[in-house]
């Protein structure tokens, strides 16, 4: 069944794919302005990456304002740590604000470093910032070595190439028109029983959920509950290039960093009698770390999340020269945390190690501990945070979940003909649930169950995934998971316009499903 809301919504969300695309393609664009211009005449060759949004944000929020995505400008604005925010909301609603359910919508606006070099070496006939140059110049077959998915090449009119178009751009500009139809469809009910407020985060690559957590730590605490989420949608991508394109993922596994520092006595590389080699008793530890993983040992698996993993992701060496015992051997696990594990157990699983404890019988000094993230965001911010971010899960049986399920079926599954050829890639007709294999800004909104810094009040039917507590989250958005952070990422505009349709959609579906 589908209703006059839904029959608009699913019209409005086509009418304004070129508006959409207009928006993304700009979004991706801006960094072009600042990377190669002198840092004396105002560049930035970071310019889009973790901490250095600014310009990108400036023009999002302009955009906002302009098009009607707001009814009035100071619907929108940014809060102390750089976050870029805006809020609708049917005032004409006899529903008590208090009761209205209230909507977050999350999607990042920072992007991983776009590597511009090598998209003009290897793709050809793309650019990373200006999009396609000529599409009879692209290098198919490095892309499909490269990329879980590619459009066949009489379909390259719908893609949108670029650094942050499928991670997560789109999500972010899909948000700013899906508040512009709500809007202009609120006499047909799109906001009746709802408060929506939207996100564009910062610094979410470098530090998953660091936005959330400000929100969580500053904004929420002494609060009314017509600012805490009831349900949160997170816009980053949730296609897969095996299973299908926008997903409805409703959870994800955790992760944290787990650094070891080991200090020991530099020397003359002639006689390292004379020396301590952190170098080498940490290369020890490694081995054992990798070898105790790929046994299993100390690793718990989730029947819906999946394994966790530990892998070294990072490490530094100081050392005065080349022949010389090092001083000190710094190195990092990424360590991917599925229900059941906690930080502290992965951290003593490390200190456990036999190679730790060898390491410091030989006069070594070992500190593994979870590292800060302390870098400041664009508003001159620090995060301050431990690089620790929990997994989290809502049930298939929350209404959240159900109302997902019901909106895709209302503006999505109709328009998608009923003849038409699923593919492994392919929009599906029917609503796919699943979860994430990477991690997203998610992570961010866990508090653990002892945290008393807010009241939820207990109809907004927040979650528990072990210790912690969370609003019911999930996500759906554009873009193939497998091709996030790839040379000659893109997005499809067509699942752009789908997702835009969901996002107008949900918010009073879920009202409706839980009165």
């Amino acid at each position: 069944m589908t209703t006059p809301l839904d029959k608009k919504i699913a019209e409005l969300a086509h009418k304004y794919r070129p508006l959409a695309r207009e928006l993304l393609e700009e979004a991706i664009r801006i960094p072009a302005d600042y990377v190669d211009k002198p840092i004396s005449e105002g560049g930035d060759p970071l310019c889009g990456l973790s901490n250095h949004e600014e310009p990108r944000l400036r023009y999002l929020m302009k955009k906002i304002v302009e098009i009607g995505a707001v009814e009035k400008a100071e619907d929108c604005s940014f809060d102390g740590y750089g976050n870029l925010y805006w809020q609708v909301e049917d005032h004409s609603d006899p529903t008590p604000r208090d009761q209205k359910k209230v909507i977050y919508y999350d999607g990042h606006t920072d992007t991983v470093n776009a590597l511009r070099p090598a998209w003009r070496e290897k793709v050809v006939g793309v650019d990373c910032y200006t999009g396609l140059i000529d599409k009879s110049k692209i290098d198919r077959k490095f892309l499909e070595s490269q990329l879980g998915h590619i459009l066949p090449e009489k379909e390259y009119d719908h893609a949108i190439w670029g650094r942050g178009s499928a991670d997560q751009l789109a999500g972010v500009v899909g948000q700013i028109v899906a508040t512009k139809i709500m809007l202009e469809c609120k006499s047909l009910g799109a906001l009746k029983g709802v408060i929506i407020r939207s996100y564009g985060t910062v610094a979410e690559e470098d530090n998953d959920g660091g936005g959330p957590m400000y929100i969580v730590r500053k904004v929420l605490p002494g609060a009314a509950p017509n600012l805490i989420p009831d349900v949160v949608i997170f816009t980053e991508g949730t296609g897969c290039s095996q299973l299908g394109a926008l997903g409805i993922y409703r959870g994800q596994r955790g992760r944290m960093q787990i650094e070891v520092d080991i200090i020991g006595k530099s020397c003359h590389g002639s006689m390292p009698w004379m020396g301590i080699n952190p170098l080498e008793f940490g290369s020890k530890i490694i081995v054992e770390a990798n070898e105790q993983y790929n046994r299993g040992e100390g690793i718990l698996d989730d029947a819906f999340l999946g394994k966790g993993t530990r892998v070294t992701s990072d490490a530094r060496l100081a050392t005065p020269s080349d022949c010389a015992v090092p001083e000190r051997f710094t190195f990092r696990f990424d360590r991917r945390l599925t229900a059941g594990e906690s930080p502290k157990q992965a951290v003593a699983d490390i200190e456990n190690l036999a190679s730790v404890k060898a390491a410091r019988e030989a006069g070594c000094q070992v500190n593994v501990h979870v590292p800060y993230y302390t870098q400041p965001t664009w508003k001159g911010v620090p995060a301050d945070n431990e690089q620790v971010y929990m997994s989290w899960v809502t049930p298939e049986d929350h209404n959240s979940i159900k109302a997902a399920v019901e909106s895709y079926k209302r503006v999505i599954t109709p328009v998608i003909p009923a003849d038409h050829v699923e593919e492994k890639h392919s929009i599906k007709r029917e609503p796919r649930v699943a979860r994430w294999i990477f991690s997203t800004d998610g992570v961010g909104f866990p508090v653990h169950e002892t945290d008393k810094s807010f009241e939820v009040p207990a109809y907004k039917k927040w979650v528990k995934t072990g210790e912690y507590k969370h609003p019911a989250m999930f996500g759906f958005g554009a873009g193939y998971e497998q091709n996030t952070h790839k040379i000659g990422e893109w997005v499809d505009d067509r699942e752009v316009e789908h997702s835009v349709a969901f996002y107008a959609r949900f918010p009073s579906m879920y009202s409706e499903m839980c009165q």
